[in-house]
C-alpha cells in the first residue's frame, strides 16, 4: 500500500466530508435552534439533486442548472417549513418524527409522479478528466472542484454564523430561544430563513454528488443516518461541530473502507478481507460516535455551553 493511494483516499475522504458537512451545517441548525427532529431533511438533498438533473438537461449547462437548483429547492424548502412544519414546533419529539417520517414517503413519490425514478446527471465535459496534483497522482478535477466549493461554502457559513447580526440571532436561537424572541427577534422568520439556508445547502450537496452516485428516489435516507452522527460527534446547534464531526466521519469512513481490506489480506482471505473491511468500516463510525457520547455528551463543540 503506497503513500500516495493513502494520500487519494485521504482527499476522497475530504471530499465526501465536506459535502456532508453541508447536509449536517442545515440540519444541527434546525435541530439546535427550532429544536426539532427533520427526518425529512435528507429528501431536500434528493429533491435538490432532482432538480439539478432536470434544470442541466433543460438548460443544456451544469453551471446554470446547479445555480438555478439551488434557490428553487430553497424555496421548496421554506414552503415546506412555513406550510408544514410550523404546527410540529409545539408538539414533543415522537410526533415529529412520525409526521417528518411521513413527509419523506410524501416527497419520494412526489419526485417519481414528476420526474420518475431516476434522472442522469454527468459531470461537466471539462472537468471529466485527471489533474496531476503530485508526480505519479493523478485526480479527478471534478473531484477538486467538489473540495474548492465545500471549502468556500464551509468558510462562508462559519463568517455568516459567527461574524454577522444575522449570525448573532442564530447563535442566540440556538443557546436559548425564548429569551431571543424576548429580545426582539423574530424567531418565526428567522426560522424559515434558516430551513431555506438548509435546504439550499443540501440542494449543492445533491447537485454535486448526484455525477458521482445515482440520482434516484430515496437518496437521501442513507446520508442522513450520517449526518445525524456528525451534529452527534460535533454538538446540536454547533456549526464548527457539524464541519469537525463531517471531516472526522469522512475521513474514518473512506479511509476504513480503503486501509481495512489491506490489513485484512494479510491474514485473511482475499475475498473475506475484501468483504469485511467496508463492514468493520462502517461499524467504526459508530464506535466513533459512541467513544464521543461516552467522553463528551454534549458533542465535540456544543452550541450550548
Amino acid at each position: 500500500m503506497s503513500a500516495l493511494l493513502i494520500i487519494e483516499q485521504a482527499l476522497n475522504g475530504l471530499q465526501f466530508g465536506l459535502m456532508l458537512f453541508l447536509l449536517a451545517a442545515g440540519l444541527t441548525l434546525v435541530f439546535g435552534i427550532m429544536d426539532m427532529i427533520n427526518l425529512a431533511h435528507g429528501s431536500l438533498y434528493m429533491v435538490g439533486a432532482f432538480m439539478a438533473a432536470w434544470l442541466v438537461e433543460l438548460t443544456g449547462s451544469f453551471l446554470a442548472g446547479v445555480l438555478l437548483a439551488v434557490p428553487a429547492t430553497a424555496v421548496v424548502g421554506m414552503i415546506i417549513e412555513s406550510t408544514l412544519l410550523r404546527s410540529l414546533y409545539a408538539r414533543d419529539h415522537l410526533s415529529q418524527v412520525l409526521a417528518t417520517f411521513a413527509l419523506i414517503l410524501i416527497l419520494n413519490e412526489s419526485v417519481r409522479m414528476i420526474w420518475g425514478s431516476d434522472l442522469p446527471l454527468s459531470a461537466p465535459p471539462a472537468l471529466a478528466g485527471p489533474v496531476e496534483i503530485l508526480p505519479g497522482l493523478p485526480y479527478p478535477a471534478y473531484r477538486l472542484l467538489i473540495i474548492a466549493v465545500g471549502l468556500v461554502l464551509a468558510l462562508a457559513l462559519y463568517g455568516l454564523v459567527a461574524r454577522t447580526r444575522i449570525g448573532a440571532w442564530v447563535r442566540a436561537g440556538a443557546s436559548n430561544r425564548d429569551m431571543a424572541q424576548a429580545m426582539g427577534v423574530n424567531i418565526p422568520r428567522l426560522f424559515t430563513a434558516v430551513f431555506g439556508v438548509g435546504a439550499a445547502l443540501c440542494a449543492v450537496a445533491g447537485a454535486l454528488l448526484g455525477p458521482l452516485f445515482a440520482v434516484q428516489i430515496g437518496m437521501g435516507e442513507n446520508i442522513l443516518i450520517l449526518a445525524f452522527v456528525v451534529i452527534v460527534i460535533g454538538g446540536i446547534g454547533s456549526v464548527r461541530g457539524a464541519l469537525v464531526g463531517s471531516l472526522l466521519v469522512g475521513l474514518v469512513d473512506t479511509l476504513g473502507r480503503t486501509l481495512l481490506p489491506h490489513l485484512f489480506r494479510e491474514f485473511l482471505p482475499p475475498q473475506m478481507a475484501s468483504a469485511a473491511g467496508p463492514a468493520i468500516a462502517s461499524v467504526i463510525v459508530y464506535l466513533l460516535m459512541a467513544a464521543v457520547l461516552f467522553l463528551r455528551p454534549q458533542g465535540l463543540f456544543p452550541a450550548r455551553g
